[in-house]
């Protein structure tokens, strides 16, 4: 008897239990390697930014990096100061949160407290389609239909400007705030509603004074979450805010993001290996400790009010 009919004949002698647990084994096997990509995909891309960002910071100092008001590295007098970038970023980041997360909360409060059933399965999938729509064309309409209604009310308001890229993407990041508070509030136990209705709350005191706080550590996991999405948007801010960099926190001016920046020198154009090359990965790295410190928040604010029923 050959050695494949002997392998063939012991598979055959193993108890169904045992079977079982190989299965078992193998699909823990395979969950074990989905996993451990996302964090080796992490891991790599730090790798690579760290790297490139090394060759960056021998020639430029991070002291300059971090403190020049110029950000012109294309240009024969060249500067490396991140400010502008920074302040471009965190611009139309805050911009669009004044406007996802008022509007997300409410739409949340709505649809967890108030809404029929039959009202909240057509309402809650059509704000969710906002995430789907490609944010080139949330670019084109804040370029083509937002700017020139913000003209109207603000004649002097140029055509690239931050506050129209800065109001698309916060109703582009709606959805985002308001299915996760939502999901937070669902997962408030019933008998927290029933105790402040038995002790005469309307629903709106009930939403806003007992199951807001008690979901709170869910709804700021969505406002981190949510922020971290504006500050790593990229194809708005190209195409609505512009691709000048300068250091200016008023809305009503034109400036570039980091993730622009990056789109702008990723097309080619730029000699590989160049200090002009190495300058995204030192922006990209800027751009991922920002996410980081935004992540590190959100992990404190969940511990702070977390709530365990």
């Amino acid at each position: 008897m050959s050695q494949k009919q002997l392998q063939l004949r012991k598979v055959k002698q193993l108890s169904p239990k045992e079977i079982r647990s190989l299965r078992e084994q193998v699909i823990e096997f395979i969950l074990f390697l989905a996993a451990f990509s996302s964090v080796a995909t992490t891991i790599a891309i730090l790798f690579i930014l760290i790297d490139e960002s090394v060759l960056f910071f021998r020639e430029v100092s991070i002291v300059e990096f971090l403190t020049d008001t110029q950000w012109t590295p294309l240009f024969a007098d060249a500067h490396y100061g991140i400010l502008p970038l920074l302040s471009g970023t965190i611009v139309t980041s805050t911009v669009a949160m004044f406007v996802a997360i008022p509007l997300g909360t409410i739409a949340a409060i709505y649809l967890s407290e108030f809404a029929h059933p039959k009202i909240r399965e057509f309402v809650k999938p059509g704000l969710e389609i906002l995430a789907a729509i490609p944010t080139v064309v949330y670019g084109y309409f804040a370029l083509l239909a937002v700017t020139p209604l913000l003209q109207r009310i603000f004649p002097m308001l140029p055509g690239f400007n931050m506050l129209s890229a800065g109001l698309v993407m916060g109703l582009m990041i709606v959805p985002f705030v308001s299915s996760i508070s939502e999901d937070a509030m669902r997962s408030v136990p019933v008998g927290l509603r029933e105790g402040s209705y038995a002790m005469g709350a309307t629903r709106l005191q009930t939403a806003l004074k007992v199951v807001f706080p008690a979901a709170f550590s869910g709804i700021s996991a969505a406002y981190i979450l949510a922020i971290s999405r504006a500050v790593g948007e990229t194809m708005i801010v190209a195409v609505a805010a512009g691709l000048q960099p300068q250091l200016t926190w008023n809305p009503f001016d034109q400036a570039a993001t980091i993730s622009a920046y990056i789109v702008q020198v990723s097309l080619g154009d730029i000699p590989h290996g160049t200090l002009e090359y190495h300058t995204i990965f030192a922006a990209g790295l800027t751009l991922v400790l920002m996410t980081l410190v935004l992540n590190i928040i959100g992990h404190l604010l969940a511990k702070r009010y977390r709530e365990i029923y």
